[in-house]
């Protein structure tokens, strides 16, 4: 009498897709046993392609065969037994040295004879034409997003994979931290690892959850898909999805990477004010130290004895907390300069258009360009390595005209966003005033001044352009026209 292994399989081993599928099978092939009156020494299954050869329980099957436990298989159709031609040989050459006498499948027949071992070669061969077809068609998929622009895997932070439209599609809070993080990293004064903590605080994660490492955050920085580009398979596409950092801020980025190198971080300590005062005495930096539970500063004294006193972090931050107040614009004159400025731009916008049209005619060379690229490497008249390396040099440049393109509303008043962000930053300064983070504190001082220096247990600096007209206004108890349009105008000269 014949033995049998019951042998199941399923296609993959992620618990998502076909999770009833072994399950069925040996309640079928047990069913179908029973009904053939058939004798299983084991049920095997296994939850593993067949389209390569090298699955661990099917090999140990044909090994105990060998052994002559067993000399028959019971299984749901040829194709769970072999998708490829290494495995289906091997069991048609067991069925040759009568290793294998019986191959039992409720849906399909076998009888070891030439004509049955030449259906079951069929069989195999239909299997394995099914694998091949079914992975041209995934890869003509992916063609055809290339083509489009889709990026064909998963989405990046600040994105996500939209089933309903297969698009790549912007996950605004996710965008919006993002989008900071590249901001902050460009101002140097952010380390990767300091960035990492940052975005876990934000509770911003990875699409497996995990918490953020500064090598993920490193990667971040790096990705080209940000800014509109992405290569897949050592080619270069333009992406058809929305961005939302700028190919400048990109830049930036890139640019402070490669000036920071791979130094390591010797900072034991995070103290806030670090590398923004000097000495009044000697020049020197001001430097920190904890005590008592306390943080001090005080001169560095390199260049021999200073002195400067310590000064407590918190009499620092309250000298700044007072300064912040006191340059900060008042609600009403800010909010009517915002209303100037929306007219002024209004009134102007016409004058960028010679500009965008000359963008617009550069912007058709570079796609002759790369159709006359494309065109060469169809004719075979240059290698694909230099057609990859052409073909990434046009498709960048011509990311960064269209990002130029997309930035010429405001090209030709050039003045009215720094100066839009000058009002918001001032209207901001109160609020930073009663603010905890003292990093926030320390960069709404950068956009005041400059040359902090301690002079005793004073802190001094020079105020930027526009901000001592804030201070001025932050006095004034009412609202005149005249200093409206003084301000106005100053504010535009610098």
């Amino acid at each position: 009498m014949n033995k049998y292994f019951l042998y199941a399989r399923k296609s993959t081993d992620e618990e998502d897709r076909q999770v009833l599928s072994i399950e069925s099978q040996i309640d079928e092939l047990k069913e179908f046993a029973a009904k053939e009156k058939l004798e299983i020494v084991a049920s095997l299954c296994e939850a593993k392609t067949a389209k390569e050869p090298g699955r661990k329980i099917f090999n140990e099957m044909l090994k105990r065969i060998e052994k002559g436990e067993a000399n028959g298989i019971i299984a749901w159709h040829p194709d769970r037994l072999a998708r490829n031609p290494v495995d289906g040989g091997q069991v048609i050459y067991l069925t040759d040295r009568d290793k294998i006498q019986n191959l039992k499948f409720p849906t399909f027949w076998f009888e070891n004879t030439p004509q049955g071992k030449f259906m079951l070669n069929i069989a195999f061969g239909q299997s394995k034409y099914y694998i091949d077809n079914l992975s041209e068609n995934v890869k003509r998929g992916l063609r055809q997003k290339l083509r489009r622009g889709v990026w064909p895997s998963m989405a990046p932070l600040g994105y996500f994979n939209d089933a309903k439209s297969r698009n790549i599609l912007i996950e605004k809070r996710e965008a919006k931290i993002v989008k900071k993080l590249f901001t902050m990293y460009v101002t140097g004064d952010w380390t990767l690892t300091a960035l990492a903590n940052w975005c876990n605080r934000v509770k911003l994660k990875s699409h497996y959850n995990h918490p953020n490492s500064a090598s993920m955050i490193q990667n971040m920085l790096k990705n080209t898909f940000y800014c509109g580009v992405f290569t897949y398979c050592g080619e270069t596409y333009q992406g058809s999805h929305d961005t939302f950092i700028s190919r400048e801020l990109f830049d930036k980025a890139q640019a402070m990477m490669r000036k920071r190198g791979r130094a390591r971080e010797i900072k034991k300590h995070n103290f806030a004010f670090l590398g923004l005062i000097k000495c009044a005495s000697c020049g020197c930096y001001i430097t920190a130290e904890s005590q008592k539970g306390h943080t001090y500063y005080r001169c560095t004294k390199k260049k021999g004895r200073c002195e400067t006193k310590f000064l407590r972090e918190e009499a620092l931050v309250e000298q700044m907390r007072a300064t912040l107040a006191t340059h900060s614009i008042r609600d009403d004159w800010a909010d009517k300069m915002l209303v100037k400025l929306d007219q002024e731009k209004e009134r102007n916008e016409q004058t960028t258009q010679a500009l965008a049209q000359k963008k617009k005619d550069t912007l058709v060379v570079v796609e002759k360009k790369l159709d006359n690229l494309l065109d060469a490497k169809l004719e075979r008249s240059i290698t694909t390595s230099e057609y990859l390396s052409k073909k990434d040099t046009l498709v960048n440049e011509k990311v960064r005209i269209e990002d130029k393109f997309a930035q010429l509303r405001g090209e030709g008043l050039v003045w009215l966003e720094p100066m839009r962000e000058f009002i918001l930053l001032s209207k901001q300064a109160k609020k930073v005033a009663i603010s905890r983070d003292l990093l926030e504190i320390k960069n709404s001082m950068k956009n005041i001044g400059s040359n902090f220096l301690l002079k005793g247990k004073t802190l001094r600096f020079e105020a930027h352009l526009g901000w001592g007209i804030a201070a001025q206004s932050a006095s004034y108890s009412g609202w005149c026209p005249r200093k409206e349009s003084n301000l106005h105008l100053s504010l535009r000269t610098g």
